[in-house]
C-alpha cells in the first residue's frame, strides 16, 4: 500500500487551515483542472463528521466517481476521510494540523491500495503514486493561497 506524505507551511491559524481542508466549494476550486463536481451527499460548504461527499471528476483520461466518508474529526487539530465507494481498492486520507510559530503544519497522510492487483501496483510505481502527490500538493497550494489572503478566505466561508 503506497503511502504520500507532505507538509504545507501556512501563515495562517490552523481553525482557518482546518475550515479551508474542508470546504466542499474550495475543494472544487482546487481541482478545476478535473472538472471535479460534487454531485452527491453534501455538495457544498464545510464537510463534518459523519457525512459523505460523491464527487465527479476526469482523471488520466476516464471520468471517475468516488464517495468519501469524514470517518474522525477533532477540530481543528485533525480529520480523516475514507473512501466508500470508488476506483481505489481503499484510500484513508489523513488531514493533520499543527502549529509551530505562529504558522500552521498541514501534514497530509494518504494511504491508498490500488485496485487491480499486480497491475495497480506497477501503476503505482509508473505513474499513480506520483499522480496523487501532484493532486495533494495542488489543492495544499490552493488552501495556502485562501488561508493567507483574508479576502479571498472570508468570501469562500
Amino acid at each position: 500500500m503506497p503511502v504520500i506524505r507532505l507538509q504545507t507551511y501556512i501563515n495562517a491559524s490552523a481553525e482557518i487551515v482546518f475550515d479551508l481542508s474542508r470546504s466542499i466549494d474550495l475543494h472544487k476550486i482546487s481541482t478545476v483542472h478535473t472538472n471535479e463536481q460534487a454531485v452527491a451527499g453534501k455538495t457544498s460548504g464545510l464537510i463534518n463528521i459523519g457525512e459523505s461527499v460523491t464527487w465527479k471528476a476526469r482523471h488520466l483520461g476516464f471520468t471517475q466517481i468516488l464517495t468519501s466518508k469524514i470517518t474522525a474529526f477533532e477540530a481543528p487539530n485533525y480529520f480523516i476521510d475514507e473512501m466508500v465507494s470508488g476506483a481505489f481498492k481503499s484510500f484513508k486520507h489523513e488531514h493533520i494540523f499543527n502549529v509551530k510559530n505562529d504558522m500552521t503544519i498541514m501534514t497530509d497522510v494518504f494511504d491508498y491500495t490500488s485496485p487491480y492487483s499486480f497491475l495497480g501496483k506497477i501503476a503505482d510505481v509508473l505513474f499513480l503514486k506520483q499522480y496523487m502527490a501532484n493532486l495533494i500538493l495542488k489543492r495544499n497550494a490552493v488552501i495556502k493561497e485562501f488561508a493567507e489572503n483574508p479576502m479571498k478566505y472570508k468570501s469562500l466561508l
